[in-house]
């Protein structure tokens, strides 16, 4: 897992919170991500939204893509395709994914890189592994998330944020037991890289086995941590967090979590989380597809806008690529 890595003994540290003073964050709940399949036929574990976690405000979606071993001629993208109305943030942390958009944007994301498109008024985008991918295969590691646009964001100017691996803020654990990457918001006054409309943290830690990382967290966002890989366990009641599960903790001033002693053989470098966390909007939200606005009349028009152009055109140069299904939506 090369998703960027340091020498924690050099980073900046995360300070020490005493623990009986410390208003720590109860574990309000442990979500089983269920199994989807997307794009052109791909697999995702996806804990929210589900049955179990409808409301995530202000976040919309979480998709964890692999870890999978693909062979010659498996790897599978979501070619063209819409969005209006909410941003996607696609992390790779194995692997490579190619991105092209209508306004321009796009590029290879691989081993730790972001991209991080604002779909706002109208997009269009492809997500697809490349060629060389294709055709002999690899391993391929990412996570999407979408994050939600308050009323008066729906119809802003979309635009894309290419965050390579290397632009991760790094920091420590107050032991030096985890290494912390931000990759959007603030963590105890150290600013991640992703430019935010809607305030969120967003974070991927690694904990070594045995290790434990507490942090203080805004009072007026929620918490979120979910495990890619390994094993652990989260908030002060020790509640276990295996891999596939979202914790979602309750109201307070700081997180913790701990790794397990051992790890299990698929995650060698030790126990690896998401944490996320954010403002809620409290807006009504009206969902169809690709497209997430606040009314049914808004979800309306917005097809009639695609289907219309008015969400912007493929490229000449990609537009033998567009596949039947675009045409579905």
């Amino acid at each position: 897992m090369p998703a960027v890595t340091a020498d924690t003994l050099t980073l900046p540290r995360l300070p020490e919170l005493p623990a009986a003073e410390t208003d720590w964050r109860p574990v309000r709940g442990v979500v089983k991500a269920q199994k989807f399949l997307e794009g052109e036929g791909f697999q995702v574990r996806r804990p929210f939204p589900s049955l179990d976690l409808d409301d995530a405000d202000p976040f919309l979606l979480l998709d964890h893509l692999g870890a999978v071993e693909y062979a010659p001629g498996e790897a599978k993208g979501a070619p063209w395709h819409p969005h209006r109305g909410f941003e996607t943030v696609t992390y790779v942390i194995d692997g490579a994914v190619e991105h092209t958009d209508s306004i321009g944007g796009g590029g290879l994301i691989t081993d730790g890189a972001t991209q991080w498109m604002t779909a706002g008024a109208g997009i269009l985008h492809n997500e697809v592994p490349p060629q060389d991918m294709v055709a002999k295969g690899g391993l391929f590691h990412a996570a999407q998330l979408w994050v939600n646009l308050p009323r008066t964001l729906k119809l802003v100017t979309p635009r894309y944020q290419d965050i390579e691996a290397g632009d991760a803020t790094l920091l420590s654990s107050d032991d030096g037991g985890a290494l912390v990457r931000i990759i959007a918001g603030s963590l105890d006054g150290h600013d991640g890289p992703g430019s935010t409309y809607t305030p969120i943290t967003y974070l991927h830690a690694t904990l070594s086995p045995g290790a434990r990382l507490a942090t203080p967290w805004p009072e007026h966002f929620n918490a979120m941590a979910y495990v890619l890989s390994g094993s652990g366990t989260i908030g002060q009641e020790r509640r276990p967090l295996p891999e596939g599960h979202l914790g979602v903790f309750g109201q307070g001033g700081a997180i913790s979590l701990r790794a397990d002693d051992r790890q299990p053989a698929n995650s060698p470098s030790g126990w690896e989380v998401l944490i996320v966390g954010g403002q809620p909007i409290n807006e009504p939200v009206a969902r169809y597809g690709p497209f997430v606005m606040n009314t049914r009349e808004e979800i309306v028009t917005a097809i009639e806008d695609f289907q219309a152009g008015r969400l912007g055109q493929i490229p000449a140069e990609h537009i033998a690529h567009r596949t039947s299904a675009d045409e579905e939506v």
